[in-house]
């Protein structure tokens, strides 16, 4: 069964002004993608899922998935607070044509492990065991943590297919590759933050926020590390370290991934609100600082 490879970068949902979805704006920045990456992952935490609706969301798949033209596979991140909600989104998603099914653990409130296997069962029963199922682990925008041992038994008992790590935590991510990994279990850095780290560890794939923009730099690291180049990839992951950092003079990543699709002239689009654009003065920070750094002319 599928499993990811390579630099699949979170999509950023382009929304209008207004706070509209603008699904040209979508073909647009996949088009930009679609030869420069090895895949997309849409509606997450930069795809600003939780900020759509559930027709929203679906239409997002359908276009980005028409626009990717089976050239990339197309990753649909499905997770809500709900678990009929999300295996709605699972069943277009499936339909639609995604390669695979991301779920950020049920948010808002807090479940036991119980809750949580049920809410993934429910998914698994969606894809119809024709594509996997990804947990999406993001302590941080789910609320919880979800232990070692209910990743296990994810994979054991419930039927997951894989895992995108979004912790930042290196041992954990030792720990999946070591303990889970396997040919009917994926391990996918969900950061480029640490890609030397998990390559050596024997990760294939990393889905990082800086490709939406920079994806060129992305490819390049993943290559190094794959091809065992450790001192050439350290340099390189160095640098997108520090762009990371550029990231943050618009007050968050995903805020930043906006303004440098902009500053590169790929696309001028906006966050949903309540999000709020990078100002202009913090769009000629970023500007000068990755010139500063040489990513930009």
């Amino acid at each position: 069964m599928f499993q990811m490879k390579g630099v699949i970068p979170p999509m950023i949902t382009p929304f209008k002004e207004n706070g509209e979805v603008d699904y040209e704006g979508i073909k647009t920045l996949v088009g930009f993608l679609r030869g420069k990456v090895d895949g997309v992952f849409i509606t997450g935490s930069y795809g600003g899922g939780a900020l759509m609706t559930q027709e929203e969301r679906m239409r997002v798949t359908e276009t980005a998935i028409e626009a990717a033209q089976g050239k990339i596979p197309v990753i649909v991140q499905v997770g809500t607070a709900d678990s009929l909600s999300t295996a709605k989104l699972a069943v277009h998603a499936r339909t639609a044509g995604a390669a695979a099914i991301s779920a950020v653990g049920p948010y808002y409130y807090k479940h036991n492990e119980d809750e949580i296997c049920s809410f993934y069962q429910t998914i698994v029963k969606a894809a119809g065991g024709e594509i996997p199922v990804y947990v999406y682990n993001n302590p941080q925008f789910q609320g919880y943590p979800m232990e070692l041992k209910l990743i296990k038994k994810l994979k054991e008992d419930v039927g997951v297919g894989g895992i995108k790590d979004a912790t930042f935590d290196i041992m954990l991510h030792a720990n999946y590759m070591r303990l889970l990994k396997d040919e009917n279990f994926d391990v996918v850095l969900g950061t480029e933050a640490m890609w030397l780290s998990a390559c050596s560890l024997g990760c294939r794939a990393f889905i990082p926020g800086i490709a939406n923009a920079f994806p060129e730099i992305c490819e390049k690291m993943y290559h190094e590390g794959i091809e065992g180049r450790y001192a050439d990839c350290r340099k390189t992951q160095f640098e997108v370290n520090e762009m990371r950092d550029i990231m943050y003079l618009a007050r968050s990543t995903q805020l930043a991934i906006y303004a440098m699709l902009e500053i590169r002239g790929i696309i001028k689009c906006s966050p949903r609100g309540p999000f709020i654009p990078a100002t202009e003065e913090e769009k000629r920070a970023i500007s000068g600082r990755l010139k500063e750094l040489g990513v930009m002319n």
